[in-house]
């Protein structure tokens, strides 16, 4: 697959070629839904938590007297059948996370980069780096490229410049190539790749 390379001015900076085995695949929706729902709950923080009986502040005195009260027979406080008792097997801290094979996971980004690339939502640049960390700068670059929400992937460094100058920018995300992930290649409208990043992207994905 060929691609033309643009500057951050829109202007022609030659083409590239893409490798088909990573950009060049039938998206399958199945394996994008895997690989999200894996990093979803990979994130997910599982701090949910409520009281048992047994973590409840109550009394542990009998509530009153066992027989001819005319009602049931009731020891605590603390039974989930109170107003303010214990919770009965309620949720717990834990963790969400579930395993999911690398294969899967490296076939899942091949989707996505090919989702991009097949939909037209996909731009090589030549690189991103700025002389001055000047957001209005990289602002005004942006629009002549035409992209609002987009998601931005360079090398394996990031240029100190551009990555305090997107900071600023609503709507805008930058990662290293090293972070490139499913989930944030999908949840953005616009993929833009340096040069530098679908080398990097080719040589860990073939």
């Amino acid at each position: 697959m060929k691609l033309d390379v643009v500057n951050l001015d829109a202007s022609k900076a030659g083409s590239i070629d893409l490798a088909d085995e990573v950009f060049g695949l039938e998206p399958r929706a199945d394996i994008l839904h895997r690989v999200v729902r894996w990093q979803r709950a990979r994130a997910q923080a599982g701090t949910h938590s409520v009281k048992t009986r047994t973590e409840v502040s109550y009394s542990t005195k009998k509530i009153y007297r066992q027989k001819g009260t005319g009602g049931a027979r009731h020891g605590s406080r603390k039974a989930p059948i109170f107003r303010k008792g214990g919770v009965y097997k309620g949720p717990t801290p834990r963790s969400h996370a579930h395993d999911l094979p690398k294969k899967v996971r490296a076939l899942g980004l091949k989707h996505a980069l090919s989702a991009k690339a097949g939909a037209g939502d996909l731009i090589v640049i030549d690189n991103a780096a700025l002389d001055q960390a000047k957001t209005k700068v990289l602002a005004a670059h942006l629009a002549k490229l035409g992209l609002g929400r987009v998601l931005i992937i360079d090398g394996p460094e990031l240029n100190e410049n551009f990555a305090m100058a997107a900071a600023n920018i609503a709507g805008v995300d930058l990662l290293p190539s090293v972070g490139a992930n499913v989930y944030d290649i999908l949840r953005r409208e616009k993929l833009v790749l340096t040069k530098s990043a679908v080398e990097a992207l080719e040589a860990r994905l073939k």
